[in-house]
């Protein structure tokens, strides 16, 4: 597998991935970027694009998706409510929604996802051997905004319980939609918002 951290364009920065299998069928991850930005990459790999996963349907997470999609002919995925097709949330329809725990495979690539509601209504993580696409349910060392939208505190701090408690080792890669880098160990000892749902707390403002 080869892995590329592709972002998006300023003032958002969205961080977008790029994964390729050893066969040569990639995924992209909330496809933010410009359109190009994935098609040289796949271009120099030789490789095809088959799937694209959208950890929530937020404008800047998805604006190339249906580009990327009607180009390649790729699978897209994304919760159908987040398919609201307005201006926050563009996309209004998509092939394939996720199934709690459900594991999508391309070639050696697997992709457990998990519902993770509170940014949005229709939010996943995504966790692909050492890698959790988190989207904006949560970032290094805080979580996205629950003000907007379809957000919903309560769910938020639902979701963080959850998320803690998943089988996933603290040496995983934190891959959040926005932000630095971190790992679920740091995130479990260090972020005030895990620690906070943890103790019980349904309003984590």
């Amino acid at each position: 597998m080869q892995g590329f951290h592709i972002p998006a364009a300023p003032p958002l920065y969205t961080n977008t991935f790029l994964l390729i299998s050893d066969a040569g069928h990639a995924v992209v991850i909330d496809p933010a970027a410009e359109v190009h930005s994935y098609d040289e990459i796949l271009k120099q790999h030789n490789a095809t694009l088959t799937t694209i996963l959208c950890t929530h349907g937020h404008y800047d997470h998805v604006g190339s998706a249906a580009a990327l999609k009607a180009e390649w002919n790729a699978a897209l995925y994304c919760e159908k409510a987040d398919l609201a097709g307005d201006r926050m949330y563009p996309l209004s329809a998509a092939d394939c929604g996720y199934t709690e725990g459900e594991q999508i495979a391309v070639d050696e690539l697997r992709f457990t996802a998990w519902h993770t509601p509170g940014h949005t209504p229709g939010s996943v993580v995504l966790l692909c051997g050492e890698h959790l696409f988190c989207g904006d349910t949560l970032f290094a060392g805080s979580i996205g905004r629950t003000d907007l939208e379809g957000g919903s505190s309560a769910q938020m701090a639902d979701s963080l319980r959850k998320l803690a408690q998943l089988p996933i080792p603290r040496e995983t890669q934190v891959l959040p939609g926005h932000g630095e880098f971190s790992t679920f160990g740091a995130e479990l000892d260090d972020n005030y918002y895990i620690r906070s749902a943890l103790r019980g707390g349904n309003d984590i403002f």
